[in-house]
């Protein structure tokens, strides 16, 4: 197999698809928009989600990326060989228009030709949809592999738990999938071992999922009207494969990350097993909380949501950091590594970079200043137990007088050959929010996002807000930070030093509600970045967007670049009415609005 960079493989990726028709889009924020589904983007299928249901896409109906993603179900693992809690996903996509022949047919090419990946058909395995009584055999993508060049013996049918993509129980676009991997040459575990085992043979490089059902309500899997691809392969585990390294973090996208951690610590990758956890913890977690804060949307630690989930991760990498012996203050110039690292590719992180550093610094300095005293009251209740258990109350004593999170106090009880009640620690803490206010990480479920009318009127007002929120504060850096809608009210984020006063809330529902009576239409239009520019168009995000974008205008009330569901006329909306004005983080003030009924 041929040795390849990650730069080298964002570019072939995107050279290949290209080739093929497709249109380059860039890499969304990671702070998904109109989904509360989720904290994070998790997939690069994520931001697509709209276009995949029938909405057309300004780039047309190829699109290929490079998508930034976060997933933090798994942030306890992060130390081992594979897990990252920050991970590229490059991916392509059909919105309607090719499907298997086209799809199975390149992917053998990317796969195998000399000009791109270059393995041995020898070396590969193909996992196909056995069928079921909701659906057939997907005899068709076995012959598509078989007449590129895949043995038969290679070809694997599996159930829907390995392949098949869709929402479990719930409605919605779904549809068998195919997964490609490579055979690693280890001997089989069993006769009937295949890549559905986690015995090492086999490992995962590609994925196509070909959505052409819709699951009813009722349980039935009918035809779509628009057939779909959807594909993913994760950048760094294809440079693990390739490149025959032993973890995602010997990889070139780590190497520069870890030599610097090696360089601050004086300590080496590799001269123990606990030295080595140590620096992956450090180098992912640095890495994730560098592109959370470097982000077009990008949030600030709090103790809420994304920035509850970005406290928890510099937390923990300060505590790995001084295992290894450095200060808190070292994750500063790890995050220069990671930003000199993937400032080509991601040119915001490069852009933010101050503001990235100084958030670090500001947050390590936060901590440091509790987490002597934390650890010495830890150590002190860690010598009066008796029953091995370290209960509930006080485990939430340290986390809300000496800002422990909870997942530390688990970790330093299991060195100590302890447990932790978290029961009776989620009991006390929800005790907690339910006084202040202040709320915990939220636990999402991923899913689609939601396009109903009411989602699509509430959307739609988040846009007359934030052209009257720069009205009334006179301030057009008044900009959104982050935007959670529900079925029942809408939340938004917005940069500003002060909480707003009663006057100023009063006027800005006056102005919103000013543009619903107007009942204006909203108007969809296709153009151009610059030509949206020249339009006056408020792009907060524009970097994200391919060379077309989506502009909305709203009469003389509001003209935003967006990708989301909308009303058709302003006056659709209703009575739009603020019931919450409050900080969300530093410089950053959050609004909770409502539309009712008149």
């Amino acid at each position: 197999m041929k040795q390849i960079t990650a730069k080298s493989l964002r570019k072939m990726w995107l050279d290949f698809f290209k080739a093929k028709g497709h249109a380059v889009i860039s890499s969304a924020s990671l702070i998904p928009e109109n989904d509360p589904t989720v904290l994070f983007t998790t997939a690069g299928m994520h931001p697509l989600v709209p276009y995949l249901l029938g909405e057309p896409h300004p780039a047309g109906k190829r699109l290929c990326d490079c998508q930034k993603c976060v997933r933090t179900g798994d942030i306890d693992e992060v130390g081992d060989a594979g897990h990252c809690t920050f991970f590229e996903m490059l991916g392509n996509w059909s919105l309607g228009d090719y499907f298997k022949d086209e799809m199975v047919k390149w992917s053998y090419e990317f796969l195998t030709s000399p000009d791109y990946l270059g393995i041995s058909p020898e070396n590969l395995a193909v996992t196909v949809f056995e069928g079921d009584d909701d659906c057939p055999r997907d005899e068709k993508t076995a012959s598509l592999w078989k007449a590129c060049g895949i043995k038969e013996e290679n070809v694997f049918y599996l159930p829907k738990k390995h392949n098949w993509w869709g929402p479990a129980g719930l409605t919605g676009p779904c549809g068998s999938d195919t997964e490609m991997f490579v055979d690693t040459g280890k001997p089989k575990c069993s006769a009937n071992c295949s890549p559905a085992c986690d015995c090492g043979k086999y490992l995962e490089i590609w994925n196509d999922v070909f959505m052409e059902f819709n699951k009813t309500a009722d349980g039935k899997y009918e035809p779509l009207s628009q057939r779909n691809v959807d594909t993913g392969m994760g950048l760094e585990r294809v440079l693990k494969t390739l490149q025959g390294k032993s973890s995602v973090y010997e990889t070139d996208v780590f190497a520069p990350i870890i030599s610097k951690i090696e360089e601050l610590s004086g300590r080496k990758y590799g001269e123990s097993e606990e030295t080595t956890r140590a620096m992956r913890i450090v180098a992912d977690h640095v890495r994730t909380s560098t592109f959370i804060l470097g982000d077009e949307r990008g949030v600030t630690p709090s103790n809420v949501d994304q920035g509850y989930v970005l406290r928890r991760l510099l937390r923990r990498a300060v505590r790995f950091a001084r295992s290894l012996g450095m200060s808190g203050k070292a994750l500063v110039g790890i995050s220069e590594a990671v930003v000199e690292n993937y400032k080509d590719a991601y040119p915001e992180l490069n852009a933010n970079k101050d503001k990235i550093y100084a958030e670090i610094a500001a947050e390590v300095e936060r901590f440091e200043k509790t987490l002597e005293s934390g650890i010495k009251e830890f150590e002190k209740l860690a010598h009066y137990i008796t029953n091995g258990v370290v209960s509930g109350k006080a485990a939430f004593k340290l986390y809300d007088t000496y800002g422990f999170p909870i997942e530390m106090t688990v970790e330093l009880a299991k060195e100590h050959g302890l447990k932790v009640n978290t029961e009776d620690f989620e009991k006390a803490f929800e005790e907690h929010r339910a006084k202040s206010h202040a709320g915990a990480e939220q636990k999402f479920k991923g899913g689609l996002a939601d396009n109903t009318d009411t989602v699509a009127r509430l959307h739609t007002a988040t846009h007359l807000m934030h052209r009257a929120l720069k009205t009334v504060l006179n301030d057009e850096n008044v900009n959104q930070k982050g935007s959670n809608i529900t079925a029942e009210r809408l939340r938004f984020d917005f940069s500003f030093g002060r909480g707003m006063t009663p006057e100023e809330i009063a006027e800005v529902e006056r102005l919103v509600n000013e543009a619903i009576k107007a009942d204006v239409e909203i108007t969809c239009e296709e153009m151009t970045v610059e030509e949206a520019k020249n339009k006056g168009a408020v792009g907060l995000f524009a970097s994200k967007y391919g060379e077309k974008v989506k502009v909305y205008t709203m009469g003389k009330y509001s003209c935003e670049i967006c990708g989301g569901p909308h009303a058709h006329r302003t006056g659709e909306l209703g009575r739009f009415k603020i019931v919450k004005e409050q900080s969300s983080s530093a410089g950053v003030r959050r609004i909770k609005a409502i539309l009712a009924s008149e």
